[in-house]
């Protein structure tokens, strides 16, 4: 760890390049100090950058080994089974015992009976208007 310079040292030691160097070669010495930090962060940068770069690799041959070792012990038989399982309901996610539920009854329409000719007159059509009014109860209405 580097120790922190402060605005006093900073001063000081300004002042002592300007003694050691002088005014005439300090704006190059200043520049090839710039350069050198620039190099220092580029290689920094590229350190970092391939140190990521190997663990991103590890991370990738950990998540391959583990792929592989599913497909290894999971078969097709056992997803099929998991996805058969039928879902849980929210009784079940309470803890609460379902009651089986009691069939509505079934409800069936009036079965009419086919109409049939008198006897002796085997082959003969019924009346439709006859047979419909003996079929029809008359309406009983109240007076106004």
């Amino acid at each position: 760890m580097l120790p922190s310079l402060g605005f006093n040292e900073i001063v000081i030691l300004g002042i002592l390049a300007l003694v050691v160097v002088g005014p005439k070669d300090l704006p190059l010495l200043f520049r090839k100090l710039g350069q050198w930090t620039a190099k220092l962060r580029g290689m920094a940068q590229e350190f970092r950058t391939g140190f990521d770069e190997l663990a991103r690799q590890a991370e990738l041959d950990e998540l391959k080994r583990e792929v592989d070792a599913l497909r290894r012990t999971t078969s097709l038989q056992e997803i099929r089974s998991e996805i058969t399982k039928p879902l849980a309901t929210l009784e079940d996610y309470a803890g609460i015992k379902s009651q089986p539920a009691i069939p509505a009854p079934a409800v069936t329409a009036p079965v009419e009976a086919p109409v049939e000719p008198p006897a002796g007159e085997i082959g003969v059509e019924p009346d439709v208007e006859k047979v419909a009014d003996e079929a029809v109860a008359p309406v009983a209405r109240s007076a106004p």
